[in-house]
């Protein structure tokens, strides 16, 4: 695969089974509380700060572009899939969708008060995250938030492990809070769970923010 056609392949491997994914993952957030509570302090951060909007970069079928609705953020979607978008738009009909790349994001400098990228980075080759790290930090205002979602591993490398849709990358949560720091972002705490049942090793959540103005 090259680095060229990386992202089409991605988007197209969730085409394939994007219906069979939004059924799946449905009712997701009701099985996870530590999530949950990591979205909500995510949520009244962004608020307290600026309440500006806040895009779900990689938001598959939208539930947690919803869940981010429900909290009060104005929230909207972006997603690589045309089929994800269409099955999030058609689910929920008041909340915004557009297909986009992470990579060059259709969207103004500044203009955002956070980001949430749940377990949508970890298809990105590890030599591409700078570049995508860089974009969030473009788009996000001076005091915005990031919340990530990942695959976490011990190995201070990532590590590539056979994702069911596409190739993806297990990180230990030192080695991209290390990258995220280069991008210009300042930590603000992380979480690091065991493996529900059926889940393959540890989960892991890091919040950063992109400094405010002096």
């Amino acid at each position: 695969m090259t680095e060229a056609s990386a992202l089409p392949d991605t988007g197209a491997a969730y085409d394939a089974v994007a219906s069979l994914y939004a059924e799946l993952f449905r009712d997701m957030l009701d099985a996870l509380p530590l999530e949950r509570a990591l979205l909500a302090a995510f949520a009244e951060l962004v608020q307290a700060d600026s309440g500006g909007p806040v895009a779900d970069i990689g938001c598959g079928p939208g539930q947690v572009t919803a869940q981010l609705h429900a909290l009060g953020l104005s929230a909207f979607g972006v997603d690589l899939s045309s089929a994800m978008v269409a099955l999030a738009r058609q689910a929920y009909p008041d909340l915004r969708f557009v297909q986009g790349s992470m990579t060059a994001l259709d969207l103004p400098d500044a203009g955002l008060g956070g980001i949430l990228a749940f377990y949508s980075t970890i298809h990105m080759k590890p030599q591409q995250l700078p570049g995508v790290f860089g974009e969030f930090e473009r788009v996000l205002a001076p005091g915005g938030y990031l919340l990530l979602g990942f695959f976490a591993g011990a190995d201070p490398r990532p590590q590539e492990f056979d994702h069911k849709v596409a190739p993806a990358y297990r990180w230990s949560p030192d080695s991209l809070a290390e990258l995220l720091a280069s991008a210009g972002f300042v930590e603000v705490g992380r979480l690091l769970r065991e493996p529900h049942e059926g889940e393959r090793g540890q989960q892991a959540q890091l919040l950063v923010r992109r400094p405010p103005k002096s």
